[in-house]
């Protein structure tokens, strides 16, 4: 991006005419409409004036930061498909993220390979159906309505022991999928 088309984006965001912005920063009318024309080019000086009256800094104007990306869609999600789930990454490249949340879809008999222990958490909300959660040693049935909660220090598995499916939103944190 050019710097005069940066900081016409800037003026306008804050609902600022060439005139007024001129004003903050002692400059003419003229001088701010060749710098968004890219027809000139500021001093350091003046462009740390501009982007001090737009409300913000150097650092910022020139950083590359894109910015995150917060809502997602259909459109967004990753699907993978096996004889017996569906899985469906709800935040793509959630990888890089704290936390990595899955829709999961397991049908009769499905089952989610055996995890072995491993750092962090684990959170889970049934949505249709009922799970067996098995933790270690012990089994536990999670029905429609239902959460889970664990850490991740046991060897852990998810399986659809009933005659319906089961889908069910599974949040590992950090991601291990």
């Amino acid at each position: 991006m050019q710097i005069g088309e940066k900081i016409r984006m800037l003026r306008l965001k804050r609902n600022l005419t060439q005139e007024e912005l001129a004003d903050r920063c002692e400059l003419s009318k003229s001088f701010i409409s060749q710098l968004e024309n890219d027809y000139t080019s500021p001093s350091i000086e003046t462009l740390e004036d501009i982007v001090t009256a737009l409300g913000t800094t150097l650092k910022w104007f020139f950083s590359d930061d894109k910015e995150e990306k917060t809502v997602f869609n259909s459109e967004d999600f990753f699907e993978k498909r096996y004889d017996d789930s569906v899985w469906t990454w709800l935040v793509p490249n959630s990888q890089k993220n704290e936390m990595e949340p899955i829709l999961v879809e397991l049908f009769p008999g499905g089952e989610a390979d055996s995890d072995m222990p491993h750092e962090g958490e684990e959170f889970g909300y049934v949505l249709k159906g009922e799970i067996t959660l098995t933790l270690g040693e012990k089994k536990f049935v999670v029905s429609q309505g239902d959460s889970f909660y664990y850490a991740a220090d046991k060897t852990h598995t998810i399986k659809n022991e009933s005659e319906s499916p089961a889908k069910f939103i599974w949040v590992s944190s950090p991601p291990n999928f």
